[in-house]
């Protein structure tokens, strides 16, 4: 509920607000309140390799993927950006597969093509009107870099909830605002009520959406912990719909269901979520 209505908040920031600034403000703040939790609860900072491994999340789940996201969803409409992004537990399975953590097996494979075939299906209409090719890849790169961050996750089995994404998202909000800078982008504040309460929403919602991510993934594998996405449209979509008006196309109606149906098949069709055997990691995280 956290993560689709996320992104129907981030389609009203962008109304007004530069993708980058929006996205570097908004996980700036949210930081800050995670970096509170950590002053007050006398948390220890990671050391050695769970150090860098907790920036590397931060790279790949708050700059790369927010950065794509942000950028993608100005023309991309929130039900498809949704959707896209439930192909997250196939691309994680695939990409456990790249790094020799898990066996790529046939099914896998197939659900890839069909969940790819949907996308292709829901992107047509609205590459037809005034969504270009370059936006909707762009969501697609953001869903790639969010499954990755889920896998660096499993390596960070002893991750602290408040402390991994206190430094993650604060990785992410000093390269988002970087890149600000580096594209021109004007710094303005909202100037609508309903941009000032989507932007509100997205810095509160942040750190508990991401603790509660982080919780999960140490008590399941990767892969079974990126299925949230699968109920990402749901959300995006009916949201979509209500708050900004966006026409659910006959195009979605048919791609969505094909999209779901592939990373049924290639993820989520196994009597269990597939195990991640990684080693353990030699540092704690207090």
């Amino acid at each position: 509920m956290i993560a689709g209505s996320n992104i129907v908040a981030v389609r009203f920031s962008n109304r007004e607000l530069e993708p980058f600034w929006g996205a570097g403000v908004r996980f700036a703040f949210a930081s800050a309140i995670l970096w509170a939790l950590v002053a007050t609860r006398r948390s220890r900072l990671p050391t050695g390799r769970n150090r860098w491994g907790t920036v590397g999340y931060g790279v790949l789940s708050f700059l790369l993927s927010y950065a794509f996201f942000y950028w993608g969803a100005q023309e991309v409409p929130a039900g498809l950006g949704g959707t896209i992004m439930a192909s997250v537990p196939l691309l994680t399975v695939l990409l456990a597969a790249i790094h020799g953590l898990e066996r790529l097996h046939a099914r896998s494979v197939t659900g890839a093509v069909i969940a790819m075939a949907g996308v292709a299906t829901m992107s047509w209409s609205a590459l037809a009107g005034h969504v270009q090719v370059v936006s909707v890849l762009a969501i697609v790169a953001a869903a790639s870099s969010a499954a990755e961050a889920g896998i660096v996750l499993q390596v960070l089995r002893v991750a602290d909830p408040v402390v991994t994404n206190a430094i993650g998202m604060s990785v992410g909000a000093a390269g988002l605002l970087a890149l600000s800078l580096a594209a021109g982008e004007a710094w303005e504040l909202p100037r609508s009520p309903s941009v000032w309460i989507a932007v509100a929403y997205l810095i509160v919602a942040s750190p508990i959406l991401f603790m509660l991510f982080v919780w999960v993934i140490r008590r399941w594998s990767a892969a079974g912990a990126s299925y949230q996405f699968v109920l990402f449209p749901i959300v995006s979509v009916l949201g979509g719909a209500w708050l900004l008006g966006e026409a659910i196309t006959t195009s979605l109606l048919v791609g969505a269901p094909m999209v779901l149906a592939g990373v049924y098949l290639g993820a989520l069709s196994g009597s269990t979520a597939p195990d991640v055997e990684i080693a353990p990691s030699r540092s704690s995280v207090g």
